[in-house]
């Protein structure tokens, strides 16, 4: 019987644990925190061995194979010991791929990669292909596969994960962009990150389909030192393609395996420049798997965005108060402050990342106030003092909220977009836009204050 060592227990972890324990390995599931009651409870009742709150060494090295939380930097201590043994060590997604028959569309990219995933799967499901969601969002691949398969597998991928495949191989693959980010897991070299992205059509053949952002500089640079063997689609948002998706701003033009098809912007359910990137790499994906013009036309008109991405909370006295937590680096922040010709009350501020706020200030001309929230607010500040008149700061989300209430007048957009990660004050981005919205929420029209 294989030995299976398993690091970390979240999600991805306790799935391959269920995948594994299924398919008769004996596992171990290790982790450096506190397991949930929950997790241990299942784990317990599928009688998988477990320790927490440490790493055993001696137990996790006399493992044939381990598989690692995506957070665990591969230059670990224990993880280069394991190396040094020759213990091949992977992602769940990576394990669960070979327990799989279903076709694999995978999508990375620094930004939208999450909302084309959820786009994805929508178009291919209200279509009624057999499909499943799997990876960075939603529930772990390896725990589904404990209890069936699909046809067809809609994947996120984020860099982590994919530096622990090794025979991963999909079927389709998009890049929705690259911008800098995680640099400090890649030696604070752009290059590294770039690989690490372009590491999903490592395995890919000239059957599967590539789909890329043409009018992305880092993905241009990426293909001087990456070969893509699967075919390629671009999409873009400035000139027409060949094979793949473009947009005048007035439709979504398609080129997909010789069909040609339409969509209006106006009937997209989601907005803003960066999201037609996103429903183009969505549809061309779906089209590649089957899915007709008419189902796609009706699957953008139906989709829901996951939360905390461009998400309209409410409108208070003809305010209008949008959540985008998620958005934390500054490229993200770009394509929102883009999205509006508004007036705009802009709340950002949290972790710096080592931001170059530049790229913003030719976004700023519609920002009448910048609220800065987080316990270091000088960097942002100062790259925004010569621009922004009105710069107030704030560890409280209720009060930025309320401050973006009473500076709002009709039109108005109160934007949280943060640019910034959120560990000074917030649990994560969920936390950050569940607070957001919660004190919206509690906000009373001023006619009836």
């Amino acid at each position: 019987m294989k030995g299976l060592a398993i690091l970390g227990a979240g999600e991805s972890g306790l799935g391959a644990a269920m995948l594994a324990r299924g398919k008769g390995y004996a596992v171990f599931v290790s982790d450096a925190g506190q397991i949930s009651s929950g997790r241990k409870s299942e784990m317990q009742r599928l009688q998988i061995d477990f320790e927490e709150g440490e790493h055993t060494s001696d137990k996790i090295l006399s493992a044939d194979m381990i598989i690692k939380s995506p957070g665990i930097p591969p230059k670990s201590d224990l993880l280069l010991k394991a190396a040094q043994k020759g213990i091949p060590v992977i992602d769940e997604l990576e394990f669960a791929f070979g327990h799989s028959k279903g076709k694999v569309i995978a999508i990375t990219g620094t930004n939208g990669k999450t909302t084309t995933t959820l786009l994805t799967y929508h178009l291919m499901r209200e279509a009624g292909l057999d499909v499943g969601l799997a990876g960075n969002v939603g529930q772990s691949w390896a725990a589904q596969l404990a209890v069936g398969d699909h046809e067809w597998w809609v994947i996120e991928c984020s860099s982590f994960q994919i530096d622990g495949f090794v025979d991963f191989k999909p079927a389709v693959a998009i890049l929705t962009n690259i911008t800098p980010d995680h640099l400090d897991r890649y030696d604070y070299k752009i290059d590294n990150y770039i690989n690490s992205k372009f590491g999903i059509f490592k395995n890919m053949t000239s059957d599967d389909k590539a789909i890329l952002f043409a009018d992305d500089a880092l993905t241009k640079q990426g293909l001087k030192n990456n070969t893509i063997g699967a075919g390629t689609l671009w999409v873009s948002t400035l000139a027409v393609q060949k094979s793949g998706a473009w947009t005048d701003g007035e439709h979504l033009s398609f080129a997909v395996a010789g069909d040609s098809v339409q969509v209006p912007v106006h009937s997209l359910s989601i907005q803003g420049k960066h999201n037609l990137l996103n429903a183009m790499c969505a549809g061309t994906a779906a089209l590649i798997a089957g899915v007709k013009e008419v189902e796609l036309v009706l699957g953008f008109q139906t989709f829901k965005n996951a939360p905390h991405r461009m998400e309209l909370i409410r409108e208070v006295d003809g305010v209008k108060f949008i959540n985008d937590s998620k958005g934390t680096n500054v490229e993200a922040t770009a394509y929102a402050l883009a999205s509006y010709a508004n007036e705009l009350i802009w709340i950002a501020g949290g972790v710096d990342k080592g931001n170059d706020y530049s790229v913003l200030l030719p976004l700023t001309k519609n920002v009448k106030s910048l609220i800065c929230l987080g316990k270091d607010n000088e960097k942002l500040k100062a790259a925004f003092v010569a621009e922004i008149d009105d710069i107030r700061e704030t560890q409280h989300i209720a009060e930025a909220v309320n401050w973006g209430q009473e500076l709002g007048e009709s039109g108005d957009v109160v934007l949280l977009s943060p640019a910034c990660a959120s560990f000074d004050l917030f649990k994560n981005y969920e936390d950050r836009g569940t607070q957001f919205r919660e004190a919206v929420e509690n906000l009373k029209p001023k006619a009836i204050a």
